[in-house]
């Protein structure tokens, strides 16, 4: 029989050290979260804040999050599901729900920190990227990075219609244009009016009329809420442009009344006393019963 060579041996799982818990769930990528996190040492006790976009089927979730030795901290969140206060009545995962939702978060927190009236970011947005410049004699504009989690970065995807969102409600996101929808790679431009057209929903009221001229049935079940809220395709646009103009005039918080369910009391604990005084008056009552018959 020929030597093989043990591989795994005892002293390769004496030595064997367990990934983190959220490596081994596949939830964290910690290559990307160490340069996300870390501070400069010269900056001391300086938050790195971050702009956290995740997706889920129904929802989007934007927050501004720190790291402390504790674990994350939240400065302020916006969700999608908030929209439809604002005017947006369905469609709250599309490019342009992400794109509001980011607004939103970027409206909300700077009212938090007073720099609502110093940073107002691009209140109509033409397309074109740009960033938050200083303004002079005064603060500087509130800066976060992009935390897209596991999600793909490829061009167009939606977290980037949420950064989108947030710098143009006047956080300083440190970003270029080649993620963008409409990004052309050989002559490095952007195409300002298809990302235009994304964010105020063009492209999805255009695949609207496509979807009611080729499959009517299929129009009524993907479109349903849009349809049951009276939208049709050429009133999408304008549906944005308002949600957008709402959001800049009250973006705070406003908590929903949550339906409580009733409350069942447990029964008390009884002493020994009680429970023999309990027991005791059974059987008075059942001798009582007893004498009479």
């Amino acid at each position: 029989m020929p030597f093989i060579k043990q591989q795994k041996n005892k002293a390769y799982f004496k030595r064997f050290q367990v990934k983190y818990r959220r490596r081994r769930e596949g939830k964290t990528d910690y290559y990307a979260r160490k340069r996300l996190v870390v501070q400069a040492k010269n900056k001391y006790n300086s938050p790195k804040y971050r702009l956290v976009v995740r997706f889920t089927n129904k929802d989007i979730v934007c927050q501004i999050v720190y790291a402390k030795l504790q674990g994350d901290f939240v400065l302020a969140a916006a969700y999608s599901h908030e929209l439809p206060r604002y005017g947006i009545k369905g469609g709250l995962t599309n490019w342009a729900a992400a794109y509001a939702t980011g607004l939103l978060l970027a409206r909300r927190v700077l009212a938090k920190l007073g720099l609502a009236d110093k940073y107002e970011g691009v209140t109509e947005s033409d397309g074109t990227v740009s960033m938050v410049e200083p303004i002079e004699d005064g603060p500087r504009p509130f800066k976060a990075f992009l935390d897209v989690g596991l999600a793909r970065t490829s061009t167009g995807a939606r977290v980037f219609g949420a950064m989108k969102g947030a710098s143009d409600g006047g956080i300083f996101v440190p970003h270029s244009g080649n993620r963008f929808p409409g990004f052309d790679i050989e002559s490095k431009s952007n195409d300002d009016e298809l990302l235009r057209n994304y964010i105020y929903g063009v492209h999805v009221a255009e695949y609207m009329e496509y979807l009611e001229e080729e499959d009517e049935e299929r129009y009524k079940k993907q479109f349903s809420t849009f349809l049951k809220a009276g939208i049709t395709s050429d009133k999408v646009e304008d549906m944005y442009t308002e949600a957008h103009e709402a959001i800049r005039a009250d973006p705070v918080y406003k908590p929903t009344e949550k339906k409580r369910n009733k409350v069942h009391a447990l029964p008390q604990r009884l002493s020994k006393k009680q429970r023999d005084a309990k027991v005791q008056s059974k059987k008075d009552a059942f001798e009582k019963k007893r004498a009479q018959e």
